[in-house]
């Protein structure tokens, strides 16, 4: 199973590391691996809990406008497909 981690927990992890705690140390306790709290880091180091937020919420929201561009894009295909045949 899975275990999903809130970004605010995922910051205060960083947090921690940043203060002087060992990564395994921290790692042990939330039951990830070393690689998984370093992609954290790579993402979310820097972020604050706001922050965090925002840009999960401008993810979510492009990959919404890239799906609408996805259909539109077929729709105009679809459109010159049939506006190219001859009856």
């Amino acid at each position: 199973m899975k275990k999903r981690y809130t970004e605010e927990q995922i910051i205060k992890a960083i947090k921690e590391h940043e203060a002087g705690a060992k990564v395994d140390d921290i790692c042990r306790r939330l039951n990830v691996s070393a690689g998984t709290f370093y992609n954290w880091r790579s993402k979310y180091a820097g972020l604050e809990v706001n922050e965090a937020k925002r840009l999960r919420e401008l993810e979510a929201e492009n990959n919404k406008l890239k799906k609408l561009l996805a259909e539109k894009l077929l729709e105009v295909d679809a459109m010159k497909d049939v506006l190219s045949k001859k009856w």
